[in-house]
């Protein structure tokens, strides 16, 4: 019975697996389910350090500027890092676009995803721009010499975005647990005890 299950599972999603780990996995997780993430909110410390976990893995965002039109103009940015207050750091060029929605209008959103380990991350903030030696030397990469004549061009520019709300969703135990919950979900009818992922705020 269990067996036809799975093929039907299989035709349905389009999922690929052995069927003997399958109920190898069964085993460990009798009340495998349908996927659904528990809610944990994290504050001070503890939220950045999962702002930090994230961006970092994720490392290239959508940065989005102009909130209040429609569409929203977006961009893919890469993150220099995420200091030890939360910050998140990029490098821009001055002349760009988004340099000057920002010196009209700071607030900002960006979105990660780490769709390899089913992590995402939204940060809504202030950002700031900053063109003074000392910020561009300490946030400087040489991998911005794709963009710019090196770290003296006149053009570089630093944005410091600080985060104001952040939402973040995680999976605990990782993707490929994950797919083997929501194949038994479907297989069992059994509800999720919220195990494998979590979500909520992260606030500073």
């Amino acid at each position: 019975m269990i067996s036809k299950k799975l093929k039907e599972i299989h035709v349905r999603y389009h999922i690929l697996f052995p069927f003997g780990q399958v109920f190898e996995y069964f085993d460990e997780y009798q009340s495998l389910k349908y996927y659904i993430m528990s809610t944990q909110n994290l504050t001070h410390l503890e939220a950045i350090k999962k702002i930090k976990e994230l961006s970092e893995k994720a490392r290239i965002c959508m940065f989005c500027t102009e909130l209040e039109t429609t569409p929203i103009n977006s961009r893919p940015m890469t993150l220099q890092e995420t200091d030890d207050s939360g910050n998140l750091w990029f490098i821009s060029s001055g002349t760009s676009n988004k340099n000057f929605e920002i010196k009209e209008d700071r607030r900002v959103q960006l979105f990660f995803m780490n769709n390899g380990d089913s992590q995402y991350l939204s940060v809504y903030g202030k950002a700031s721009v900053y063109k003074d030696k000392a910020t561009i030397e300490d946030k400087w990469s040489p991998l911005a010499k794709a963009w710019f004549d090196g770290k003296d061009d006149p053009n570089v520019t630093i944005i410091r975005v600080e985060p104001k709300e952040t939402y973040y969703w995680d999976t605990k135990a990782g993707k490929l647990v994950s797919l083997f919950s929501f194949v038994a979900s479907a297989i069992t009818g059994h509800k999720t005890n919220n195990a494998d992922g979590v979500e909520g705020n992260a606030i500073i």
